[in-house]
């Protein structure tokens, strides 16, 4: 890593600017601390200094390929990955308990809330999974819920009743689905089609709905701009909710752009 990332006459670097100088994302720089990897802040506990990153330039490539480039996930997120990759209703208890079985490993904590790698998921043999699940579901082994079915095709829960009740599924006393039926649905191309459309147009409609109200957010702060340059209020409008407001637009119409 090149010397000059390091800005002439800087003393002190908070997280975004420590990642940023290391070629790493917030994300990465975070878990690094966890596992002592990098230097805890040595400026009031909250800022690193331009020596602590040129001794840390060096340590960016470990941080990377100890970490991988996919943000870890929570345990909700990891049981739906797992679900769909191994076509099982799996919960957050089964990942608490692959965990506790050492077959998982927590890399880190967001708050309070255990951190898992996408790539330590990946790799669990999809048999070990399974044994965990049927170990919890007992004589519900062959069988899911609607939460459960929609988790293993990934699928919104709407979008699943629909197909269910087009396709008059079976149910049985409990409302539950055979786990076989909901499996041959998550091998049907025209249904993974399907739900890959209906994904699409939600996340399109959510894009949208957060773009108008950071745009109207934007639009009131122009206001109270003009309200204060015209005299009819006395206090000025806050200088630094439009910078971030602005991010948060662009952000939104970027995320719009690509659903």
């Amino acid at each position: 890593m090149p010397s000059e990332i390091i800005p002439a006459g800087r003393s002190e670097y908070g997280n975004r600017a420590f990642a940023t100088a290391l070629g790493l994302t917030t994300w990465q720089i975070r878990l690094a601390r966890e596992h002592g990897m990098i230097p805890e802040p040595e400026i009031e506990g909250r800022g690193w200094s331009a020596e602590q990153i040129r001794q840390s330039v060096d340590k960016s490539e470990r941080i990377r390929a100890t970490f991988g480039d996919e943000p870890p996930v929570g345990a909700i997120n990891a049981a739906a990955r797992l679900a769909e990759r191994v076509a099982l209703d799996v919960d957050r208890a089964d990942i608490e308990i692959l965990v506790a079985r050492g077959e998982l490993t927590v890399i880190g904590r967001y708050r309070t809330f255990p951190l898992y790698l996408l790539r330590d998921l990946d790799a669990l043999d999809p048999r070990t999974v399974a044994e965990v699940v049927a170990a919890r579901k007992g004589p519900l082994a062959d069988s899911v819920d609607t939460k459960g079915a929609a988790a293993i095709l990934g699928w919104p829960k709407d979008l699943f009743n629909r197909v269910a009740a087009e396709r008059r599924l079976a149910t049985d006393q409990l409302g539950r689905f055979a786990l076989s039926d909901v499996r041959a649905m998550a091998a049907d191309d025209e249904l993974a089609e399907r739900a890959h459309e209906e994904r699409r147009r939600l996340e399109t409609a959510k894009a949208r709905r957060t773009e108008t109200q950071i745009e109207d957010s934007l639009r009131s702060w122009l206001l109270r701009c003009m309200a204060y340059v015209d005299r009819t209020v006395d206090d000025p409008p806050d200088t630094y909710e439009p910078g971030r407001t602005l991010r948060a637009l662009i952000t939104a119409r970027t995320s719009h752009q690509a659903a």
